[in-house]
Parts: structure tokens; sequence; C-alpha cells
């Protein structure tokens, strides 16, 4: 299992950032959000989703982190210059940490994308299972991340719309200064 703390602060990819992190607790989300801007990249990155390539980092650049209490995935939202969302990014992960300033995930490797208009995929299920392969996990793990995959990705499918207000709702959180 990997620790993937939502700040990126490893990635070196992005070489500068502005970076705000917020607790919020309503009826509407319980959690952390965490709001990435990129200044400057090392190189722009584009990835395959069903079929399209999809630059997903480049200069001006924002990633919405959404890490919620008591769930067993976090979303990442990217969003163009245009501040236009571009991927809804689904981490499946066994838990949640949430610590203002090391809020964090333990990552079970396996991923859902989202396109916008709804469109999902299952993703890095090699990694999936090398990490059981190399015993990075057990086989306990690995079922419970293709459980909670399937979870997603049902809920993705019957009310994706939910997804999308909730970054709405957590990007104009994290931007009020209050």
């Amino acid at each position: 299992m990997k620790t993937k703390y939502i700040d990126k602060r490893s990635w070196r990819r992005l070489l500068d950032k502005t970076y705000s992190e917020k607790r919020i607790e309503t009826s509407t989300f319980d959690g952390i959000v965490g709001l990435i801007t990129m200044k400057k990249v090392k190189s722009p990155l584009e990835v395959e989703i069903l079929g399209e390539n999809v630059r997903v980092v480049d200069v001006g650049y924002q990633w919405l982190q959404i890490l919620p209490k008591d769930k067993h995935y976090s979303i990442t939202v990217m969003y163009n210059e245009k501040h236009e969302p571009i991927q809804y990014y689904f981490d499946i992960n066994e838990k949640n940490i949430l610590e203002l300033g090391k809020a964090r995930a333990h990552d079970l490797y396996l991923d859902v994308l989202v396109l916008p208009d709804g469109r999902y995929e299952l993703v890095d299920e090699k990694d999936l299972h090398r990490a059981l392969k190399h015993q990075d996990i057990t086989k306990a793990q690995f079922d419970f991340a293709y459980q909670e995959a399937e979870a997603v990705m049902e809920s993705v499918e019957t009310n994706f719309l939910q997804y999308v207000e909730l970054a709405k709702y957590c990007k104009g959180e994290i931007s009020n200064p209050n």
C-alpha cells in the first residue's frame, strides 16, 4: 500500500505551485479539500482516457483534491487553464486521514477515471495485481479494492451529477477565505 498526500509534496513534475487546504464539516460534505494551482511544471502531461489523449498537467491547471471522511475513495478533479473540469479521478483507498497539513490516504492502487460527460474506466489493475504479488497488500485488501471500485463505478453510472455538484461545492468552499 502506498501513502498519498493530497498536497502532492513529492511530485517532481510540479516545480512551482500554490496550495490551499481546508477542513469542511457541513451537511453537504465532511472532509478535507485541497486546491493545487500549477505555476511551473517540468513538462505538460497527457494521459489516455477512454481512447482520448487528455492533458491533465500544465501551467495554470488546477487540481481539486477531495478527501471525504469515512469513505474509501478520494477524488481529484482536474481543471484546465479555463477552470473547466477535464477529469474526475477516483483513487480507491483503504483509509483517508484527515489531518490539516498532512491530509493523506492509504491508496490501494486501483483507480476510476471519469470524463466530464460521465464516461468512465477502471485503471491500474496491473498495479493492484503487482502489489498483491509483491505482498504490498493482502488478498483481503485486493478484494476490497475491487469491491470499492465497483461501488464507485455504479455510483458514477447512476448519479454522476452528485460528484459534479460536490466538486463545485468544494471548490467554492476552498475559494472562500472564511
